[in-house]
């Protein structure tokens, strides 16, 4: 089965819990939980567990307990970190997130009243006070989401697409993007973006319509483009998302990498897995590392350009061992009106990555590419 399909277990099989399944497991085969890390479980109906087994050297992080049981695993030698209360966000958690734990409250209530929105009001009131205290939180937080983001895509062939989130919905550029993310997923790879709208949802999109008959990514494209884009209204642009996800649920599943950095742009629908986070640069480096069987860059701004020559740094300097394919997509674009290419070019002659650059015409010509390429 495809590595992203089924829930993910602990990086360290044997000394990582991340749900009360796990929890329940571990006691049972080890009769002990000394030296385990215990993430983000409610354990409040644990209480005779907690008091009863070794707990020397175990880490229990954001794991709500009984006040008795807490103080007991304390002293018996384990580290006890709280749940912090009145976040819009755990900073422990386990798993990357869904879009319905990010959207949440939607229907009723509007984009203002989920957790997404609510955790980049707070991103915004407290990213420049200074805070140590906030700081942290992100920080933590974001490695959760790294590590989370390592269990979900251990041996997958992930494909990362980039491009602007200006592309709207009801465009050819747009209904392009969701038919190369299609076609990479229909092809065995797991299609990872930025996590964003334009571009970015059209890949996800494109990925959630793989398992159908290429009749629902028309008929999708069709009903999306009735709310062309995020603005004016977020609420509007996703119920649109969420209505064409629940015509046709059970998507093929790829993954978003978002940021709070840019919380004005929401995260897409189409992502079933969405690992996103409050540090950008975080962000940008590890989706790029992720992407081991190559990137494609569909036309964008300031933002693809980056991302572009941040792929090429490794790529040129070998740091991430052998180089991965990177496909610029529009000749026009990339030549003329923002001349990554020939840089691009300059840069990797002579070099290993000469041969797994190319720059193509058109999105449909972007998955031969990457497999001429090498993308594995």
């Amino acid at each position: 089965m495809h590595p992203i399909s089924d829930p993910p277990r602990g990086g360290s099989p044997d000394r990582e819990i991340e749900s009360l399944a796990e929890f329940d497991e571990a006691v049972l085969e080890h009769g002990s939980l000394a030296r385990f890390r215990v993430q983000s479980v409610d354990l409040t109906d644990r209480s005779d567990v907690l008091v009863s087994v070794d707990t020397a050297g175990a880490v229990f992080l954001g794991c709500a307990m009984a006040p008795d049981a807490a103080a007991k695993v304390r002293a018996a030698g384990a580290l006890v970190f709280p749940p912090v209360p009145h976040l819009p966000f755990d900073p422990y958690r386990g798993f990357v997130y869904t879009p319905g734990e990010l959207f949440e409250g939607l229907a009723e209530s509007g984009y203002e009243a989920t957790p997404d929105a609510r955790a980049y009001a707070w991103f915004q009131r407290t990213k420049g006070d200074g805070d140590i205290h906030a700081s942290m939180l992100r920080a933590i937080h974001d490695d959760a989401v790294s590590d989370a983001l390592d269990e979900l895509l251990a041996g997958a062939r992930v494909v990362g697409v980039m491009g602007g989130h200006a592309m709207e919905r009801g465009t050819q550029e747009y209904a392009g993007a969701a038919r190369l993310g299609r076609a990479l997923a229909r092809d065995g790879f797991t299609v990872a973006t930025g996590g964003g709208p334009g571009a970015m949802e059209a890949a996800n999109l494109g990925a959630w319509a793989a398992p159908f008959d290429d009749a629902m990514l028309h008929e999708a494209l069709r009903l999306l483009g009735k709310t062309p884009s995020f603005r004016p209204s977020v609420t509007d642009w996703a119920r649109a998302a969420f209505e064409v996800r629940e015509r046709w649920p059970d998507g093929g599943a790829s993954v978003g990498i978002p940021t709070w950095f840019y919380g004005h742009e929401p995260p897409s629908p189409f992502a079933a897995h969405i690992a996103k986070y409050f540090a950008n640069a975080t962000r940008e480096d590890g989706l790029l590392a992720r992407s081991t069987a190559g990137v494609v860059f569909l036309p964008g701004a300031a933002g693809t350009v980056q991302e572009i020559f941040d792929n090429a740094t490794p790529n040129y300097y070998g740091s991430r061992g052998e180089p991965a394919p990177m496909v610029l997509v529009d000749r026009v674009h990339w030549t003329e009106r923002l001349p990554a290419w020939p840089l691009l070019r300059s840069l990797a002659r002579g070099r290993p990555m000469e041969h797994r650059i190319a720059l193509v015409d058109r999105i449909e010509e972007a998955p031969e590419a990457l497999r001429r390429l090498g993308g594995r």
